[in-house]
């Protein structure tokens, strides 16, 4: 005869995998309830967004058994380490603002991760009530202009313009500390975040909610992933040509180069540089290129062993 806690271990569920502390991870089943979860083995790669197998150890714990196949995946990296953002995404909204002023390189390197992951990006400026918001939004211009959409809002009084991009898609939002992002996921889905943070309080697990990678709904269609704050974007998991590639304005000279293995940095028949010359790329954004591949041959000369 077998007793309650080994019937329970009989148990698998699916479920989505809704937030991610690195070690323990909250699933949640299709019926809404939420499970506290370990991965078995020394295995961590599961990641917010994920639909996973869990099976259960007791009512509200379990251990994820088998990750799903992915559509995407959005992880920073330096020489060190990499962190896992969040998996399944169909968007990402880059948020910025006026004050404290956004970072160019951040949302330069936010881009190319994203791309680089197959991840539309929308651009976003917060705090529209602030003066400098005009000007602001104006250097925004260049991003426009390659294809990304701009978009307007101030997440204290107005995240209305927001809303179209947001409904039926599963949205990750990035951003530095100081731009607003806890205010517009709580204007976004206020309900939601309390109910999770009563929930995490009831798991033992309200902790760890500044630290990591959370999914909020805001219907059964439609959610925010909001993720920690931070001030760079580390792409040291990408090759160069993968970094070419994640530039949308490069795309169509890619392969028209003299040399089929040019870095598109000072090579004589580059097609890349030809473009920037005629003004078919701007000459920011191959600056901005040039000089992130010299880094980044930088760092990984100094860590050869790295592997992902």
């Amino acid at each position: 005869m077998t007793t309650r806690r080994e019937r329970e271990q009989q148990v698998v569920v699916e479920g989505r995998v809704v937030a991610d502390f690195g070690r323990d991870f909250l699933v949640e089943t299709k019926d809404r309830r939420q499970i506290v979860c370990t991965r078995k083995g020394r295995k961590q790669d599961a990641a917010c967004g994920d639909f996973v197998e869990v099976r259960l150890t007791g009512s509200a714990q379990g251990s994820i058994e088998r990750v799903g196949t992915r559509r995407n995946i959005l992880y920073r990296s330096d020489q060190w380490k990499e962190k896992t953002l969040a998996a399944n995404v169909d968007q990402a909204i880059i948020l910025l603002a006026p004050r404290p002023a956004y970072s160019e390189a951040f949302l330069n390197l936010s881009l190319v991760a994203c791309e680089a992951a197959g991840i539309p990006a929308i651009i976003v400026l917060n705090k529209s009530d602030l003066p400098e918001h005009a000007p602001a939004l104006a250097t925004l211009e260049p991003w426009s202009k390659v294809g990304y959409s701009v978009v307007s809002m101030s997440a204290k009084f107005d995240p209305a313009p927001l809303l179209p991009f947001l409904e039926g898609k599963i949205t990750l939002l990035v951003g530095q500390s100081g731009m607003g992002k806890s205010k517009t996921v709580n204007a976004l889905v206020m309900n939601e975040v309390a109910r999770v943070g009563e929930i995490s309080a009831a798991l033992g697990i309200g902790t760890h909610t500044t630290t990591s990678s959370r999914l909020y709904r805001m219907d059964r269609d439609t959610a925010i992933v909001d993720t920690p704050g931070f001030q760079s974007f580390g792409l040291f998991h990408l090759t160069e040509a993968q970094i070419a590639e994640a530039i949308p304005e490069f795309r169509p000279f890619l392969g028209q180069c003299k040399f089929n293995d040019c870095s598109h940095l000072s090579e004589p028949g580059c097609a890349v540089i030809a473009a920037a010359g005629r003004g078919e790329i701007s000459a920011e954004r191959l600056s901005f290129f040039q000089v992130l591949i010299e880094q980044h041959r930088e760092l990984h000369d100094q860590h050869p062993d790295w592997k992902r």
